[in-house]
This record gives structure tokens, C-alpha cells and sequence, in this order.
């Protein structure tokens, strides 16, 4: 049961974009297409599971004086294999998402993840944590990037859904539409958790 609570914890009651408001930057700045969101959400996935088992693996050896440069090198090793193969496989996306997959390292996810679970607990659990809260920021973000798609473009995936005599609301392509789509999915997901007391 607990191996279940650790894995979903992320999707839903502590949700890093929705809930905790955690890795805004990446959030805002890349989810003008559901496949950037994905893509992202995916890629910090990645990271975060890996880094949490390496953290997690080596907690008793590693210094409190040096404990946050050493959870930064760790993630950053990490983000750097990650950034490489997109690059060799999936170079469109590598290209669409840019600056923000370097900056992975520095995601509040990441860091966070690695200060409150996995530099306190087993490997095991500290995996089950970080693909949770993976998962959880890779739904958000494609949740997101699909809504702003939809509304700015027409389109899910790139393919046409809204037919020809659709008008788009190109400010939901814009950042300005990001800010408006993420505070009214945010009011939403805290209405239904408010509403069901899901707490």
C-alpha cells in the first residue's frame, strides 16, 4: 500500500504544478503544444528517477556541507544524458524545447525531490517518489499544452481536430494565455479536491 501512496502521491494530492506549484518556469514556457509538454514532462521524468535512486544510493556518504552541490552535479549528470539523446533522437523536439532542458537541473522538482524523499529514504521508495511526481508533472504539462493547443491552433498533436471554419484564440499561444490557462486549470483542480474533500 505504501509502494501505491508513494507512486500517486505525485499525480494527484501533491501534483508539482497544480498543487505544489513547483517548476513554473518550464510550465509556462514550453506547453504551447501538448508534444513540448510531453516531451518535457517526459525528460524531467527521467531525470527525477534517476537522480532520486543515485541521491538515495549514496544519502550516508554524502556530507550535509556538500549536500546540495552534490544532489546539483548528480541531477546535472543526468540532465546532460538526457539533453544528448534527444539531440541524437529526437532533434525537433530537442530544438523545440531548447534552454529548458539544461535548466532541468535547477527545476525545484529535482531539487526538491532529492532534499525532502530520497536523501531521507531507501532506493525503492525514492524511485516510486520521483516517478510519481514525474508522471503527475508530465500530466500537467500535457493536460496544459493540449488546452492551449486546442484553443490557439486547432489542433492536438499537430493534427487538425476543429475542423476548417474553427477561429483560433491565438493568445492561448502566447505566455499571457499560458498564465490565464494554468490559473484556470489550478482553480479547477483545487475546486474538485475542495469539492470532494480530497485532501
Amino acid at each position: 500500500m505504501s509502494a501505491i501512496k508513494e507512486l500517486t502521491k505525485g499525480l494527484f494530492k501533491e501534483n508539482p504544478t497544480f498543487r505544489v506549484v513547483l517548476g513554473m518556469c518550464p510550465t509556462l514556457a514550453v506547453t504551447t503544444l501538448a508534444a513540448n509538454g510531453l516531451g518535457m514532462g517526459l525528460s524531467t521524468t527521467a531525470v527525477l528517477v534517476a537522480s532520486n535512486a543515485v541521491i538515495s544510493l549514496l544519502r550516508k556518504f554524502i556530507p550535509d556541507k556538500i549536500r546540495i552541490p552534490s544532489f546539483i552535479v548528480i541531477a546535472a549528470t543526468f540532465v546532460t544524458m538526457v539533453d544528448m539523446l534527444l539531440n541524437a533522437y529526437a532533434p525537433e523536439l530537442h530544438s523545440q524545447l531548447g534552454i529548458f532542458i539544461p535548466l532541468i537541473v535547477v527545476n525545484c522538482i529535482i531539487l526538491g525531490r532529492a532534499e525532502a524523499f530520497a536523501s531521507k529514504n531507501p532506493v525503492i521508495p525514492s524511485i516510486l517518489d520521483g516517478l510519481g511526481m514525474g508522471l503527475g508533472f508530465t500530466l500537467s504539462l500535457t493536460v496544459l499544452g493540449s488546452i492551449r493547443e486546442i484553443l490557439a491552433a486547432g489542433t492536438i498533436f499537430g493534427r487538425s481536430i476543429m475542423g476548417t471554419g474553427f477561429e483560433p484564440f491565438a493568445i492561448f499561444g502566447s505566455p499571457a494565455g499560458g498564465f490565464l490557462a494554468l490559473g484556470l486549470l489550478m482553480a479547477l483542480v483545487n475546486m474538485i479536491f475542495k469539492k470532494f474533500r480530497l485532501e
